[in-house]
């Protein structure tokens, strides 16, 4: 049975009820009601001086009015979206940020419809989302290997409150990404407090190769990087060595645990919509990854209140990171 609001009468039925000390149980069963509806009115449309019928009435029909309405996707909103889904901005992303400046509130599931029906009808856009609409597949059982062969290695749980709690800018994730049969790889990093992503690729996954990389990487954000949260993969086994270079602490989190860089691998995870599983990366060129990395860093994200990773590290420091990202991959 579909919903129906509260009338007048129903609402003058409940005052009257309420003032003899009728439980809401009795008063629901009477008007054919459910008791949340009444609890939920009695609670919702009371003033100061109690429940009374026509101002609960008048507070109902206001709140009514002043609720946002369904936003048509008119032919200029459509255009837009898919200027953004043509960035490969997530549904979500394009919500948030088209209600954070003002031109339009409409849900990411509205979004999502128009891709499928666009899908039905012979388009492309759902290739521009990171899953092409297939279901997802959680993988479980992953590891990040064991702890030897890592000279002086500082466990996760002696790193500072301040990189645990996110407070400043300066703590990063690194990892890598291998390509299909070991060919070529890809050097990533995550700043925690801004989500700006750093990635470089890498002929094989050396720790002199990685080292170099994440030198190169961080050269111009010294005065950002503060920390270095590793996995425990051999190839960040020259870890002091970057450690001297930039001027940071380094850590490892537990063997297993790879939720504890959780960004890093959530940010790979977005790296793939680029660069697949299914694809070699040994001939991946320096222009490829900054593409990739320029789009991820220009996409809008949920938890920074929809403002882009670029645009937050530049409130933070007062850097135009994205011409430091380019000038690392450039050089």
């Amino acid at each position: 049975m579909a919903y129906t609001h509260l009338t007048p009468e129903e609402r003058h039925y409940i005052e009257t009820r309420h003032k003899l000390k009728d439980s809401t149980m009795v008063i629901a069963s009477a008007l054919g009601r459910s008791q949340s509806t009444v609890s939920r009115e009695l609670k919702r449309n009371r003033g100061q001086r109690g429940y009374r019928h026509q101002q609960a009435h008048s507070k109902a029909q206001q709140r009514h009015s002043d609720k946002p309405k369904t936003v048509k996707l008119t032919s200029m909103l459509v255009s837009d979206i898919n200027a953004l889904l043509e960035q490969q901005w997530s549904p979500e992303q394009i919500s948030g940020r088209l209600t954070q400046e003002g031109k339009a509130s409409v849900c990411h599931e509205t979004i999502y419809q128009h891709v499928l029906k666009d899908k039905c009808a012979g388009g492309k856009l759902y290739l521009n989302l990171r899953r092409h609409a297939k279901t997802y597949r959680k993988r479980y059982g992953s590891r990040t290997g064991s702890v030897k062969g890592i000279p002086n290695r500082v466990d996760i749980e002696e790193r500072p409150e301040a990189a645990n709690q996110r407070i400043r800018l300066g703590d990063w994730e690194a990892d890598t990404m291998i390509g299909k049969g070991h060919k070529g790889a890809l050097v990533t990093l995550d700043e925690r407090k801004s989500k700006l992503r750093l990635v470089f690729p890498v002929a094989n996954k050396t720790a002199e190769a990685v080292t170099d990389s994440i030198i190169t990487l961080l050269e111009g954000f010294k005065e950002w990087v503060h920390t270095l949260t590793f996995d425990n993969g051999k190839e960040f086994a020259k870890h002091e060595q970057v450690a001297q270079a930039i001027k940071c602490a380094t850590y490892f989190a537990k063997p297993y645990h790879s939720w504890e860089r959780g960004q890093n691998e959530n940010a790979n995870g977005l790296l793939r919509q680029y660069f697949p599983k299914a694809m070699g990366l040994l001939d991946v060129t320096t222009q490829q990854v900054l593409e990739a990395v320029h789009k991820l860093n220009n996409r809008p994200r949920k938890c920074l209140g929809f403002k882009t990773p670029y645009e937050v590290f530049r409130e933070l420091s007062g850097m135009d990171a994205e011409k430091l990202v380019g000038y690392a991959l450039i050089t």
